[in-house]
């Protein structure tokens, strides 16, 4: 009877569970390669000319496709996102900073973190971003 060393064992168990993703991997590949074939085969094809028509919002195409859009409003959204990030880093940072041994350092690093904010929100401020007109 073969004795069986422990690094077999090892890379046995090692590439059967690469095995288990390959094949899970493979599996997902294959269920949507038959769910658009399916969708392929089963869905009618009768192009006319209104389905070829621009279509948005299901408001017919009219006049030209440039349109002015005010530019304030996206900087407002980006102003949120910038501070919803930002607290997305708090919560984080308020577990570590509660464990021992990393509360200076990550004090320090969440200071300089909200200084860069507060020099982007002063700059926006300054440049007259956040008055609604």
């Amino acid at each position: 009877m073969p004795v069986t060393t422990h690094h077999t064992d090892v890379a046995a168990s090692y590439f059967e569970s690469y095995s288990v993703v390959g094949l899970l991997a493979v599996v997902g590949v294959l269920f949507v390669a038959v769910a658009f074939g399916a969708g392929r085969l089963l869905r009618p094809v009768v192009p006319t000319p209104e389905k070829l028509l621009t279509y948005e919002c299901g408001v017919d195409p009219v006049g030209d496709g440039w349109a002015h859009t005010q530019v304030r409003y996206y900087v407002y959204a980006f102003l949120y996102v910038i501070f919803a990030v930002d607290s997305i880093f708090l919560f984080p940072w308020a577990t570590v900073f509660a464990a021992p041994g990393y509360g200076a350092a990550t004090l320090v690093e969440m200071f300089i973190f909200l200084g860069f904010l507060a020099v982007g929100l002063l700059y926006a401020y300054k440049k007259g971003v956040l008055t609604w007109t």
